[in-house]
């Protein structure tokens, strides 16, 4: 992973640098392994920055980013994040630390528990879908 999301329009070889691009040592302007991204309405660019343990958000043009969520190392604190804790968190605009949604109480196979969440989804009703890896299923949660 080359630590950098460019952005290609049709046609275009070299593509523009859109998040990253610098190294990946934790910096604003650095990404290290950028494995999921989300593009909102006013195009800006969010994306998991999953060695540094954070959600970056890059707004249109911007040379870095702003971390959205996590950020504070790895661990189980809502402020942090670690592949480990088999949770899944809702982040509020602002807020300085989430939210469990789903998640969170150990690893098991039982209806409150995850092993390994890989995948989140949303239904038009809210429902959140998360692909539970260890345990080979998909699970449905409400949400309020």
């Amino acid at each position: 992973m080359k630590g950098k999301v460019r952005r290609y329009r049709l046609g275009e070889k070299n593509g523009t640098l859109v998040a990253g691009g610098n190294g990946n040592d934790g910096g604003l302007n650095q990404l290290n392994v950028s494995e999921y991204l989300f593009v909102d309405r006013d195009h800006s660019v969010y994306v998991s920055d999953w060695n540094n343990h954070r959600v970056m958000k890059w707004v249109e043009d911007a040379k870095e980013g702003i971390v959205v969520a996590g950020g504070q190392g790895t661990g189980s604190a809502l402020t942090q994040f670690r592949h480990s804790n088999n949770r899944a968190m809702r982040w509020t605009q602002g807020a300085k630390q989430g939210t469990v949604i789903a998640g969170g109480n150990g690893t098991g196979a039982g209806a409150k528990h995850l092993g390994v969440p890989v995948r989140l989804s949303f239904d038009r009703r809210g429902n959140l879908y998360v692909a539970d890896q260890d345990n080979d299923r998909i699970q449905r949660f409400s949400i309020e």
